[in-house]
């Protein structure tokens, strides 16, 4: 006789269980002691794995309320609270937000806090932090820190590996120093540097397998295959603006429309000119999907209101015709948009 579902051996009823979606586990747990040691035992989520039941969620960070993460599950059009991320550090921002393994990494950035008296920056510029936010346990652990702290630098998961490169370590030093972060041994390693630094803040993507580090204003990208041969610079003429990756294509905002990167071609897809006013969103793909989140409206000549949005607009862009639609507003975000990445649990 099963503890968990009578009748049935507990390798099986775990399985079942692992089919309820994720929003619901908080209810799941709530029918006995034995369902809810299931519900925050690491084998629920190599069950939901298994059995085909796992879900792609998006996190994000924006810059209201502090240091607070949501999910946002795209099948039910919902978001989900976490607790609030536990750093010292006010207004945690110019940060590395990537996950793996089904957990969430936040590493890196400083304090974007002002002293409303003085209107001086408050806090650090640059720390090496890291966090991870497990889903399952839903818990914040501390976790081995970076070598070099930075903020405003790429991040990027290759193979399970996590890699930071480039940012700045003060508001006036540049670096191209690189590391790989290894989650099972919680291990830090230097891998070669990045060719140039740039003086600028980069972002990453990761295209066909390999990183790519963007740094601003600049259309050189470059390149890493793998830790060990280096980064190589390609010019790809690469638009500037927001970028989402969608079935392995990237696509770009820029001048109002959305075009999509096809090696140094590019193609229209879509008009964007309502989002010319809106600044600090945070543009990211998942399935089929390009999500536009959050940012502020303004100001502009005749209006200097700053207007906070939680809006969530999705492009479908893989169908025969690009749609545009309006998801589920952020319940307790709003504004500029920190930190965005998808997370599969």
């Amino acid at each position: 006789m099963s503890e968990l579902i009578e009748g049935l051996p507990d390798a099986i009823a775990i399985r079942c269980i692992a089919r309820v979606p994720f929003y619901l586990h908080p209810k799941l747990e709530l029918v006995s002691h034995s369902w809810r040691a299931a519900i925050f035992s690491p084998e629920l989520f190599k069950a939901r794995q298994e059995v085909g039941s796992a879900e792609d969620l998006l996190c994000v960070c924006a810059f209201d309320p502090e240091n607070l993460w949501q999910l946002y599950d795209p099948l039910r059009d919902l978001w989900i609270t976490l607790p609030v991320l536990p750093s010292k550090i006010r207004h945690l921002s110019h940060f590395g937000v990537v996950s793996t393994a089904g957990k969430l990494y936040v590493l890196g950035g400083g304090s974007d806090a002002v002293d409303p008296l003085t209107g001086d920056q408050d806090g650090s510029f640059a720390t090496n932090e890291v966090w991870s936010y497990d889903l399952v346990l839903r818990l914040w652990t501390p976790r081995a820190s970076m070598h070099v702290p930075r903020a405003m630098f790429a991040c990027c998961v290759l193979k399970g590996k996590i890699i930071v490169a480039g940012g700045f370590t003060s508001c006036r030093k540049s670096i191209s120093q690189a590391e790989m972060y290894d989650p099972e041994k919680d291990v830090w390693i230097p891998i070669l540097d990045l060719n140039r630094s740039h003086n600028s803040a980069c972002s990453g993507v990761v295209i066909g397998g390999k990183m790519h580090v963007l740094h601003k204003g600049l259309s050189t990208v470059q390149v890493l295959d793998n830790v060990e041969s280096g980064w190589t610079v390609e010019d790809y003429g690469w638009l500037q603006g927001p970028m989402a990756v969608v079935h392995g294509a990237l696509y770009v905002m820029s001048h109002g429309l959305i075009c999509k990167q096809e090696g140094k071609m590019r193609k229209v897809v879509v008009s964007a000119s309502e989002f010319r006013r809106r600044i600090g969103f945070a543009m990211t793909g998942l399935g089929d999907d390009i999500y536009v989140i959050g940012g502020v409206i303004g100001p502009d000549r005749w209006n200097w209101d700053i207007k906070p949005m939680s809006d969530v607009d999705v492009l479908t862009v893989g169908g025969e015709r690009p749609t545009w639609r309006q998801a589920a507003p952020m319940t307790r975000c709003r504004g500029a948009i920190l930190g965005c990445t998808q997370l599969r649990i």
